[in-house]
This record gives structure tokens, C-alpha cells and sequence, in this order.
């Protein structure tokens, strides 16, 4: 077989990704660009499943806005999105963006982001608890500019396709996918949503389901993968 590079490759898992699957329509649930925000931050080292619980709690408790993230005390906050784990932490992260945003940007989200994507996702690198996948969450879905989203799931297809960048960290994997794809926001989204949708129900971490895969026949490590 000759040699295949990720530049090559990626849009063809794009196209079979699709195929497979059709549309996301992510982001899951949020119905405003604060929410985003804030799933983006209760998603981290835990199921989207519990972030839909901690969701739901501050739905119900009529905690879902930009001023009532501000104004909660944090132990309460704290309490309201324990089921998203590491729930102490995710209060103080969750108050440390709403505090960022009224000092910064006289609590106007939407203004912080309109700002050009580059200078948003340094910004928000600035913020206590946003790294950089969070942060591309932020860029991607609730800025709509283009900033391709990589998470565990995007490391373990594309070393399982034999195509893993040379460095191993987050930057190099982003800069592989925005190089191989044009600069688009629907197909940045769609491309990480059906990563998720892959990774979770055929690629996983243990036992994957190579037979249901509809990267067989480009996939070096599953099942009818190219020789």
C-alpha cells in the first residue's frame, strides 16, 4: 500500500463519517452561546451524560445565564452541578468566566465573542480552568468561528489510522486536522461531532467494534483495513 498522510486521508474520514452517520447537530442541547460555555467547561473528565443531569439542575434552579452564574455564591453553585464531577473545581471555573466577562467585556458575552477567533481563544486561555480543548469548544460552537476541537477521541482514531502526528500533544493534532481541512465552521463542527458519534459507539477505547466501522477498508488497525 502506498503511503497515506493525514492530509490525504482526513477528508475521506470526513466523507464516510457522514455518509455513515448524517448530521450532529451539535452542540448538544444548548439553545444560546453561555450555555455552550458552560457545558464546554462541566464536560471536562466526565460523560456528557452527567453534564445533562448538572444542566437540568441549573435549569431548574434558574442558574443557566450569564448574570445568575455571577451572582450565585460558589458553594451553591458547587451543589447544583455535582452530578458533572470534580464539582467544586467546575463552580469556581464556571465563576471565574462569568467574573472575566463582567471585568473585561462589561458582562457582554456576546462582545467578547465577536472579537477576532485568534485573540478569543487567547483570551479564554487566560481564564483559570479553560484549556485548550475548552477553549476550542468555546471558539467552534458558541463564537461559530473555526477552530478544530481535539479530544480523546480524536487522538485514539487517528493513531488507530496510522496517522498520528509526530508530537503527540494537543497543538500538533489540531494543526494536522486544520491543515488537511479548509478553514470551515459547519465542517469543523460536524467533523468533531461525528469523531464523538465514532468514538463512543465503534471506536472505544477497549473492545472496539471494527466490524460496524465505516472506516474499514482505510483503517490500518481494524478489521479489513488496508494492507
Amino acid at each position: 500500500m502506498s503511503a497515506v498522510t493525514a492530509k490525504t486521508l482526513l477528508p475521506d474520514v470526513y466523507d464516510r463519517l457522514f455518509a455513515a452517520y448524517g448530521p450532529q447537530h451539535w452542540w448538544p442541547g444548548a439553545t444560546n452561546p453561555f450555555e455552550v460555555c458552560v457545558g464546554a467547561i462541566l464536560t471536562q473528565s466526565t460523560a456528557w451524560i452527567n453534564v445533562e443531569k448538572a444542566m437540568a439542575q441549573l435549569k431548574s434552579a434558574e442558574v443557566l445565564s450569564l448574570e445568575d452564574i455571577h451572582a450565585i455564591p460558589v458553594e451553591k453553585l458547587a451543589v447544583l452541578v455535582h452530578s458533572s464531577g470534580y464539582f467544586n473545581v467546575k463552580a469556581r471555573k464556571l465563576k471565574a468566566l462569568a467574573q472575566h466577562v463582567y471585568d473585561n467585556h462589561d458582562s457582554d458575552l456576546a462582545s467578547m465573542l465577536a472579537q477576532p477567533w485568534e485573540e478569543l481563544r487567547a483570551e479564554l486561555l487566560s481564564v483559570y480552568g479553560i484549556g485548550e480543548e475548552t477553549a476550542d469548544d468555546i471558539v467552534l460552537y458558541a463564537a461559530d468561528a473555526p477552530s478544530f476541537v481535539v479530544d480523546a477521541y480524536t487522538r485514539r482514531i487517528v493513531n488507530r489510522l496510522g496517522i498520528a502526528p509526530a508530537k503527540d500533544d494537543y497543538e500538533s493534532h489540531r494543526a494536522q486536522f486544520m491543515g488537511a481541512i479548509p478553514a470551515d465552521v459547519p465542517r469543523y463542527n460536524e467533523y468533531h461531532a461525528l469523531i464523538v458519534k465514532l468514538g463512543k459507539d465503534v471506536c472505544k477505547k477497549s473492545s472496539p467494534l471494527c466490524q460496524e466501522c465505516p472506516l474499514q477498508g482505510v483503517c490500518i488497525t481494524g478489521i479489513g483495513g488496508p494492507t
